[in-house]
């Protein structure tokens, strides 16, 4: 279909049978009232990951906006979907801070695994996804998406828990219970709320026990210091354009990508999550709608990564399709991308206001401690549910000593040192793969080196339980965190029951 809506019935009423196609809409009051309700849904987690990943929270909603107009053109108003903040990459950018990288340094890798995801879309949209499954099968893909996770644990012990223990764990509490205690709604922000209440508990702990002596972030020291600090937030004006990045201020806005082939390759792993990811969303949407959207999978591949290219070719976060806004879409029944075009201009307004930057940046380091203890440990789970979901059989050594060996290497953050040496008389520097990146090349390399060397029956049994790409991806940690209905990930098309 062209851009552009048909009125569904009246725009009024709806029947309890009744279904609004991407083409229709209800209303303009009611269709914004939807968009206010999509902004809701993405909302949590679209300035979480990029607080977490070092980025500008405010540039961030506002490109996500950005890139979600972009993803309805180009695909002419047939998925509706939400391009929020990549989870995907938060490992790979935490990563590249460990190093000693900058924010630049995380906008450039992040822009080159954009790229590489465009191309990828490309050739499945000229091939088709079987192709991409023999050489990403679900005991791969889950092992990526678990070893991105588990490869944040360190950062969770060194970084963020120190700062303050007893916020830190008392927020972990706080996610858990909100997360499986509170419907609906409530249910789906819990992690925002989570982040929420840490803010309001750090604020009066400071008025009520004064400063703490702890592990201070923004110093990489000791000392004795307030856990908010809000100076920042009182200099930042209501409405302007986000900042500029100054390093010598630690102020994190806009800037222009640096590229480092160390950086690119320890986040390029993320694309393979994104690929699943992606299928998944484009199908879980095509079975709402009753829609056949299999000529728009690569595209819609292929688009998510140019809007991430061109997000962080200014600094944003990187983006991608959101389950939760799938997830609203499976409870209401109203599928008119019209909502989805109000939610990406709100995004945009939200994103002219630093001082909304500036709140969410203050967020103190025992906070983030509470919730990423969590949030990490699911990402990681998420491979295990991939390969639940696909039957993987491990009592197969071809499936199991490969991922076995790439998943120790993330764990434990093992460096492999190549060089210096020379090639065509030319000095060349060493070269480093660590963590991640070193132990998605392991997993992916020498699955395919043993399915090369295993026996006929061995590969029958592994292959007996099917290699289907599956829907799980990496930033369904929104919907562990965020959702506790886990309503989006269902084809149905009747609301999800509280």
């Amino acid at each position: 279909m062209a851009l552009g809506w048909t009125l569904h019935g009246n725009g009024k009423t709806l029947g309890p049978d009744d279904v609004v196609a991407p083409g229709e809409r209800l209303s303009w009051g009611r269709t914004i009232g939807l968009g206010m309700q999509h902004v809701v849904a993405m909302f949590g987690a679209t300035f979480v990951f990029p607080v977490v990943m070092g980025l500008n929270p405010q540039l961030a909603i506002m490109m996500s906006g950005f890139a979600t107009l972009c993803f309805l053109v180009a695909l002419r108003g047939r998925v509706p979907s939400y391009l929020g903040s990549s989870a995907s990459f938060v490992g790979g950018a935490v990563a590249i801070h460990r190093l000693g990288g900058t924010p630049q340094d995380i906008s450039g890798a992040v822009l080159i695994s954009g790229l590489v995801l465009a191309l990828i879309g490309l050739f499945i949209h000229l091939v088709g996804a079987a192709a991409l499954t023999a050489v990403l099968p679900p005991v791969v893909t889950g092992a990526v998406v678990m070893l991105i996770g588990f490869n944040l644990a360190p950062v969770v012990a060194k970084i963020y828990w120190p700062q303050d223990q007893g916020v830190a764990f008392t927020v972990m509490i706080a996610v858990i219970a909100m997360s499986v205690g509170l419907r609906g709604f409530f249910g789906r922000v819990s992690i925002a709320l989570a982040l929420v209440f840490g803010y309001v508990l750090s604020a009066i702990l400071d008025k009520v026990t004064g400063p703490i002596t702890a592990f201070n972030a923004a110093t990489q020291t000791i000392d004795t210091h307030l856990r908010v600090n809000w100076s920042a937030v009182e200099t930042a004006p209501w409405f302007g354009f986000p900042p500029a990045t100054d390093a010598a201020t630690g102020v994190v806005g806009w800037h222009l990508p640096h590229f480092s082939l160390t950086y690119a390759l320890i986040v390029l792993p993320a694309v393979i999550a994104l690929v699943a990811e992606n299928v998944g969303h484009v199908k879980a949407v095509a079975e709402m709608t009753g829609a056949d959207l299999d000529d728009l999978m690569g595209k819609a591949i292929m688009t998510d990564g140019l809007t991430s290219v061109a997000a962080t070719a200014v600094g944003g976060a990187p983006t991608t399709t959101y389950a939760e806004n799938i997830g609203v879409m499976a409870a209401t029944r109203i599928y008119s991308t019209a909502a989805y075009f109000v939610a990406a201009l709100t995004a945009i307004a939200f994103g002219f206001s630093p001082k909304f930057g500036a709140v969410v940046s203050a967020t103190p380091g025992g906070v983030l401690g509470g919730i990423t203890v969590v949030l990490y440990g699911m990402i990681g789970l998420l491979g295990a549910k991939i390969w639940k979901e696909n039957h993987v059989d491990f009592s197969t050594p071809l499936n199991l000593v490969p991922v076995a060996a790439g998943i120790i290497i993330a764990i434990g953050d093992v460096t492999l040192t190549i060089g210096p040496t020379q090639v065509a008389g030319v000095s060349m520097g060493a070269f480093t793969l660590t963590g991640i990146s070193l132990g998605t090349i392991v997993t992916v390399a020498t699955y395919h080196l043993a399915r090369a060397l295993a026996p006929a029956d061995m590969i029958a049994r592994a292959d007996g339980a099917g290699m289907i790409m599956t829907r799980p991806g990496l930033d369904d940690v929104e919907e562990l965190g965020l959702d506790h209905n886990h309503g989006h990930r269902q084809t149905r098309t009747s609301p999800p029951v509280s």
